[in-house]
Formats: C-alpha cells, sequence, structure tokens
C-alpha cells in the first residue's frame, strides 16, 4: 500500500528528523521519502490531520485476547484490530487462555492466527505448565517456537526455588522472565487497595506489603542469579524505590506499569463498580505520583494497558466475587496524554521492543515503515460507542481524555482508527 503523510511532527529521537514537522512517502512497506511539500506524482492515499505526529510503532506488552478458549471474550483476529486501531503495531500476548499457552504448539497456533494481520503478535509463554507454579514449562522449545518471554499472568509465584531456576536455565538461551508480585497469604481475601477507602467502604484491603515482599525477594533472586527479569504492572511507591535500588545495583531488571495505576486511584471505588476491580488494584494518589515519577525518571521502562477483556457474567456481579481485569487498548493513549508528555507517552510505548528485543527501525529514508500516528489536538470523554473489543469492561469509561489516534502503517498496510 502506498500514502503519503502530510505535515507530520516526527517523534523519535533515532531519527535525524526528530522534532521536524515533515511529508513521510511510504511504498510497499519502505519509508521511501522525508522531506518537505513532497509531490504526490502517483496518485497516493493522502493522509492528514491537525497536529498530527508520527512516531515508531508502539508495542503494548501486556494483552490478553481470550482466544483459543475464551473467544466470547475476545478473538485474536478482531483483538489485532483493535489493537491497530489503537495506536499499537505490536502487542506482547499473555498466555492465559484456555488452554494455557505452555507449550510449542499453542505459540505456533496464535502466531498462524496472526499472521495476516498490520499488527505484529508475539507470545509470552506460560513460565510454569497451565500456570499452575509446579514444574517449568516447556521453556526452551517455546523460545525456539517465537515465544519471547515467560511468566504466568496475573499469578505470582509461591515457590522462590523455583523462579531461581527458571531464572537460571533460561540464560542458556538469554531469555526473559517474568514475574508478576503479589504474596497471596498477605493478599488473603482482599479485593482492593487497603487504606482510607476500603475502611469506609468496608472492603476487604490487599496492603501494599503483599506487592513489595515479592519484588524484594525476586531482586535478592535476581542478584543470586543473575539472568534478566522483567517485573509487570507495579502499583506501589516502595516498588519503585526497590526497582530503582536494583537498577543502581546494575541488575538486568526491567519494570511496567498500568496506565490505569497512572491516572485512577482507589477512590474511583465509591461506587462499588467492578470495573474498577483490578489486580493490581488501584492504589492511593500518592502511589499515583510515585509511579508517573518513576516514568519520568526512566526507572518505569515500560507502559502498558493491560488489556484483558473479561465476559459480562464475570464483572456485573457483587465486588466480592467479580473476576479483575479490564480493557485497556482504547483507551490508553488518550488517559496518558491527561498526565504526561507526549515525547515521554512515545518513549515508554515504544520501549516495549527494546526489552523484548523485537525488531524496530527509526523513521528514516529507506527504513521498513512501522510507525504509529497520532494527534494531541482535543479533549473529549470515553464513552460506550469507544470501545471495538468485544467486551466492554472498561475501567476508564467517562473519564476525560485528550488527544487522538489516526491509525497505523505496518506490514505494507494502514489501519485508520
Amino acid at each position: 500500500m502506498k500514502i503519503l503523510i502530510r505535515e507530520a511532527k516526527i517523534i523519535d529521537p533515532k531519527s535525524p528528523f526528530h522534532q521536524q514537522i515533515v511529508d513521510v512517502k511510504i511504498s510497499d512497506g519502505i519509508i521511501e521519502q522525508i522531506g518537505k511539500n513532497i509531490p504526490n506524482n502517483s496518485h497516493y492515499k493522502e493522509i492528514s490531520h491537525s497536529n498530527l505526529h508520527l512516531s515508531q510503532g508502539w508495542m503494548d506488552c501486556s494483552v490478553s485476547l481470550g482466544e483459543p478458549g475464551y473467544e466470547d471474550r475476545e478473538t485474536i483476529i478482531n483483538g489485532l484490530l483493535v489493537v491497530a486501531k489503537s495506536g499499537f503495531t505490536a502487542i506482547a500476548l499473555q498466555p492465559n487462555s484456555f488452554p494455557v499457552i505452555d507449550n510449542q504448539s499453542q505459540i505456533h497456533f496464535v502466531k498462524q492466527k496472526a499472521a495476516q494481520s498490520a499488527t505484529d503478535l508475539y507470545p509470552i509463554g506460560a513460565l510454569t505448565k497451565n500456570s499452575e507454579g509446579t514444574d517449568l514449562a516447556e521453556l526452551f522449545d517455546m523460545k525456539n517456537a517465537g515465544a519471547i518471554a515467560f511468566g504466568d499472568y496475573g499469578k505470582s509465584l509461591t515457590n522462590a526455588n523455583l523462579l531461581k531456576i527458571g531464572l537460571q536455565y533460561v540464560q542458556d538461551f538469554d531469555g526473559l522472565v517474568l514475574a508478576f508480585c503479589q504474596d497471596e497469604k498477605i493478599k488473603g481475601s482482599g479485593v482492593v487497595n487497603e487504606g482510607i477507602v476500603s475502611t469506609r467502604l468496608g472492603l476487604k484491603g490487599i496492603p501494599n506489603l503483599a506487592e513489595e515482599l515479592i519484588i524484594a525477594r525476586n531482586l535478592f533472586l535476581l542478584e543470586y542469579t543473575g539472568g534478566k527479569l522483567h517485573i509487570p504492572t507495579i502499583s506501589t511507591a516502595k516498588s519503585v524505590e526497590l526497582i530503582r535500588e536494583a537498577k543502581a545495583k546494575g541488575l538486568q531488571v526491567s519494570c511496567s506499569v498500568a496506565v490505569s495505576n497512572l491516572v485512577l486511584t482507589d477512590e474511583k471505588l465509591d461506587g462499588f463498580d467492578t470495573r474498577f476491580k483490578l489486580s493490581p488494584p488501584l492504589r492511593t494518589n500518592e502511589d499515583r505520583l510515585a509511579l508517573l515519577s518513576g516514568v519520568t525518571d526512566n526507572t518505569i521502562d515500560i507502559i502498558t494497558s493491560d488489556h484483558n477483556p473479561l465476559d459480562i457474567e464475570h464483572k456485573k456481579m457483587e465486588f466480592d466475587g467479580a473476576k479483575n481485569g479490564s480493557i485497556g487498548l482504547e483507551s490508553a493513549f488518550g488517559a496518558l496524554l491527561t498526565v504526561l508528555p507526549v515525547e515521554t507517552i512515545v518513549a515508554k510505548l515504544t520501549n516495549a521492543k527494546t526489552v523484548f528485543k523485537v525488531t524496530h527501525s527509526e523513521i528514516a529514508e529507506g527504513q521498513p515503515a512501522n510507525i504509529s500516528l497520532f494527534s494531541t489536538d482535543g479533549e473529549w470523554v470515553f464513552a460506550k460507542e469507544n470501545i471495538l473489543s468485544k467486551s466492554k469492561n472498561s475501567a476508564f469509561l467517562g473519564t476525560k481524555m485528550k488527544g487522538k489516534v489516526i491509525g497505523i502503517y505496518n506490514n505494507k498496510t494502514f489501519i485508520e482508527s
């Protein structure tokens, strides 16, 4: 497909055109020309928008899609279209399907389903068989089949020795281990952040300690074993401190934060709305500000939507019984623009490619075109008509947004939002 993008501001520090407003001509997947007032002699499709910006394609490092097994929540085909219309050219797919993605045949299946999509799908293989935390899964086989990392989505390993062995084992092929951090005994039957709000509402709380204790343990294990560890979706101020200290020691640790924890707080729980039942839970504003600081000083490497579609039967119920999770792709950019500058957002939405060692190219002539297009103009409120996913369980309904995703170009295809 041939397109000509008019007057776009390039946001790419690695590009010679960074911060410049230029035209970009793309032909059959390659950036053919970048410059001012490029003539359209070959009837290229023209794309223009007020305050148009262009960056390397964004990657979301934590997306659940349901298929196989939970197609009523989301399918891979529709899910990847939602990804594209939300501005992302790539995702890391979580293994929490049915069956769990814990072997090479499951890796092949999801990759084959995504083969013709404009969005690139990179599977995360389960770290343990069936994500049960008992035995390591077939990590090397999954790596050879295309898995980019290994982790059990939303589950913390209680067996520290198993994580130790996993960190040691994957070093033979430069693998990356993901370790969600939450002490289940300290969490107990907690459903929301432990604090003033949970006490006022009479809901059982999850103390910050539940996360911080396991992060500290896992960092000690990493220091002992070496290797690379990624800690997904941290949520507390102390967690940021612990990871900052570990990085200062030279440990190979990276981490992410969910958009919800950067924008929302546990004050949202006043209506007992299960859309706000998340894992990790929404914390206090003090924690939220510490997370934003961690993003700004690069302690936090990646921002993720932590997109997790759920069927209505698991959300429209009493708060204690509802499942944790929310969709987040469609609202990610608009929500982030209310709390962070656009350059920081782009850096944190593209850095997953570096952390997960996914190929990416700069915005330059002769390079493959893998780009996200967006505008920073306008304010609006996220509503049901903005949801493209099969599931509608969004924590951001009714939230003020800024800017707009225009679309993506990837795999020789332009997808308009």
